[in-house]
């Protein structure tokens, strides 16, 4: 009988603690956040740190990076060595990859990526950065064209923002090409972030820091462009860096007019009204702003009243076009002409901004308009004219290599409505041929047409 209560004793007690421990625990969970992430800052340290995979880039040469225990920083044991293969190389045309971890590591606790590199050559590293994760890489930071030489130095590649990289995944990426055609070999060595007070003036733009004006309609869409990142690195020189637009806060002083997403897309949603777009990084407001003016629902262009079979089409959605090479070959050094292109419930629209001159090249092949009589296009100025705003069209010919000019005057009247012009080919005075078309150029001839939309581009017959 004592033998037969004690057991029953033991069993009662352990099962009356258990209940005790789970309900104890349950509560205390409850009170907890996530489990943090580990705040590890080291990437290459004489090796791989923990949990740090590579991952070569599609079309780069697998085998281009290696670890060397023979040419290190300060005779550590190891370092990272990349060799860039020669042009042509059949194993990969260039040196590019990931090192990224498969748990994500909270990096807010520092302000830049910093290593140790030195080339067998002097030579400019095409991409190099953090935040490439092979996947969303919402937090990507790089600096282009890298100068490296023979020499051991240390570079800093600073976090715009430090309090978003709480589990980032993209330790490391690079890409790089041959120089002049020949590969060389560079090395990186003691790859980690660090907590730096002497990263310092951040400086952020959108824009490219300029206060920009646009007249747009409900339902077009903009992405922002023009974003930059400065720093002054402990050398004393100033930094600027590649920073993904989630490191930016953007902002829509009036959200019943333009919206803005987290990734800088605008979206023009109501009218007519105004609405200023800026942003922030951290505390440091960025240099820049988009005024939108918005004019209420989209004015479409005219629908082409011509017959497919009598036209030659570059641009419309009413034909089917014919190939073209671009539609702004950004000529430099003096064109400053941007394209802002959009789309209206399925209407395709240039927009050419800062506006000089532009061209639309469709040389693959030429177009023979030999049977054609006509150029036809509407464009749409979306700003006040001053009263001498000329516009000029140029057309190349690819055969007689002429071009033949056709300027014209648009009244202050005729701003902010569609202009559908409709010119004979023959007025395009010093076309030497019609066979082989293959350039436009537009133009501002007195420099005061800031931006134009451009709708149904084609040549047609009567």
């Amino acid at each position: 009988m004592k033998s037969h209560k004690f057991i029953k004793i033991k069993q009662f007690v352990p099962i009356g603690i258990f209940i005790m421990l789970f309900w104890g625990c349950e509560r205390e969970i409850t009170d907890l956040g996530p489990a943090p992430y580990p705040s590890n800052p080291e990437v290459f340290i004489d090796g791989f740190s923990a949990g740090l995979n590579y991952a070569a880039f599609g079309g780069s040469n697998p085998s281009a990076f290696d670890v060397d225990n023979d040419v290190t920083y300060n005779n550590s044991r190891a370092s990272m060595r990349f060799e860039v293969p020669d042009a042509g190389d059949p194993r990969g045309a260039y040196a590019g990859g990931v090192f990224f971890t498969t748990e994500g590591r909270d990096l807010s606790g520092y302000t830049a990526l910093t290593f140790w590199a030195k080339a067998s050559q002097a030579a400019n590293i095409d991409l190099i950065g953090f935040g490439n994760d092979l996947g969303e890489s919402k937090y990507e930071v790089s600096i282009s064209n890298l100068p490296v030489n023979s020499n051991w130095k240390k570079y800093f590649i600073p976090i715009p923002d430090p309090s978003k990289m709480k589990m980032e995944r993209g330790m490391l990426f690079y890409a790089e090409g041959p120089e002049n055609e020949k590969g060389y070999t560079f090395w990186i060595d003691e790859v980690k972030f660090e907590n730096l007070g002497t990263i310092a003036h951040p400086r952020f733009a959108i824009l490219n820091g300029q206060d920009q004006t646009e007249t747009s309609f409900t339902g077009v869409s903009k992405q922002l462009g023009g974003l930059q990142s400065i720093f002054n690195l402990p050398t004393g020189t100033d930094q600027a860096v590649n920073a993904a637009p989630a490191y930016f806060e953007f902002v829509s002083s009036n959200e019943s007019i333009a919206t803005v997403d987290a990734n800088g897309m605008v979206n023009v949603v109501g009218g007519p009204g105004n609405a200023q777009i800026t942003a922030h990084v951290g505390e440091v407001i960025a240099d820049g702003s988009l005024t939108i003016n918005s004019v209420g629902n989209f004015q479409h262009a005219p629908t082409p009243p011509h017959a497919p079979e009598n036209v030659i089409s570059l641009f419309s959605d009413a034909y089917t076009n014919v190939p073209v090479d671009y539609y702004n070959g950004y000529w430099a050094p003096y064109q400053t002409t941007l394209s802002a292109d959009f789309e209206v419930n399925g209407d395709h629209v240039l927009h050419y901004t800062n506006f000089n001159f532009v061209g639309i090249q469709f040389g693959s092949p030429p177009v023979n308009a030999s049977t054609m009589t006509h150029l036809r296009m509407d464009i749409y100025l979306p700003n006040a004219l001053a009263a001498n705003a000329q516009f000029r069209i140029e057309m190349v010919d690819n055969a007689g290599g002429g071009t033949g000019l056709y300027t014209f005057t648009i009244s202050p009247a005729q701003a902010q409505q569609w202009i559908s012009l409709d010119i004979p080919l023959t007025s395009f005075a010093g076309l030497s041929s019609r066979s082989a078309l293959w350039q436009l150029i537009f133009v501002d001839v007195n420099g005061n047409i800031p931006n134009f939309y451009a709708d149904n581009i084609y040549f047609r017959k009567n």
